[in-house]
């Protein structure tokens, strides 16, 4: 939902910086790299200490980069199955990583195992939810689903609120709470996710069985258009999964 607005809003801010980029020889895969070094950073050395406002800064700095590696490639015409496939992958590590930072921090000095293994689900979950997409549109499904809590409503809502409950360190009495409650409505809302895209995936493949045994199957050519489309849309295909 968000996805849909936020990331062509973005891609326009961000395109001179990635044509900037592209003239000082930088590569999107670099840049690819880079911005998931620098979210991993953030997540997990600022959240386990409780440094959520700092951390949240870091990783906000550093999230923008699955924006400008797709555009860079685009800009250069460059755009490959192995940018999608790299850009998508560690855009898993970096969502990992958040989660897990908070994970850490509940199973630390925050003191909270409920809420230890709340994040812990999210993490699971938030997999899980790309999973099932990909796995889908892999064996010939459209899953023409998006859902409640997409990537980008995961990472808004648990970022803001851990920036938020960051300012506790400075003196903001009661804010802290805000982390928890975003922490709960990231769980139900992969939770919903999750469900509308088996259910949807359950139906698609039944219509497919139903219309032949091979409706369903993609064709060498089925294969070909959806690698196509891989290469022209490039690193950051992926982000609303």
């Amino acid at each position: 939902m968000l996805n849909k607005y936020a990331r062509a809003f973005f891609t326009r801010v961000l395109t001179p910086f990635a044509a900037l980029l592209l003239r000082l020889g930088v590569s999107p895969d670099a840049v690819t790299l880079v911005g998931t070094a620098g979210v991993m950073a953030g997540a997990l050395v600022f959240f386990p200490m409780g440094e959520f406002f700092w951390g949240t800064i870091v990783i906000t700095i550093f999230v923008f980069s699955d924006l400008v590696d797709g555009n860079m490639a685009r800009q250069a015409g460059i755009s490959s199955r192995w940018g999608a496939f790299l850009d998508s992958t560690l855009d898993r590590v970096a969502d990992g990583a958040i989660f897990a930072g908070f994970a850490l921090w509940y199973a630390g000095s925050g003191d909270d195992n409920i809420l230890c293994a709340v994040a812990i689900f999210c993490l699971a979950s938030g997999q899980v939810v790309s999973y099932t997409k990909a796995r889908g549109e892999s064996i010939g499904l459209p899953v023409a689903v998006n859902g409640l809590v997409e990537r980008a409503e995961r990472l808004v809502i648990s970022l803001v609120a851990a920036g938020l409950a960051g300012l506790h360190t400075f003196g903001v009495p009661g804010i802290d709470i805000l982390l928890p409650i975003a922490l709960w409505i990231v769980a139900a809302g992969s939770l919903v996710t999750l469900i509308q895209r088996v259910v949807t995936v359950r139906r698609e493949s039944a219509e497919a069985d139903a219309a032949g045994p091979d409706a369903g199957e993609p064709t060498a050519a089925g294969q070909a258009g959806s690698a196509g489309q891989a290469g022209q849309v490039g690193q950051g295909s992926e982000g609303d999964r």
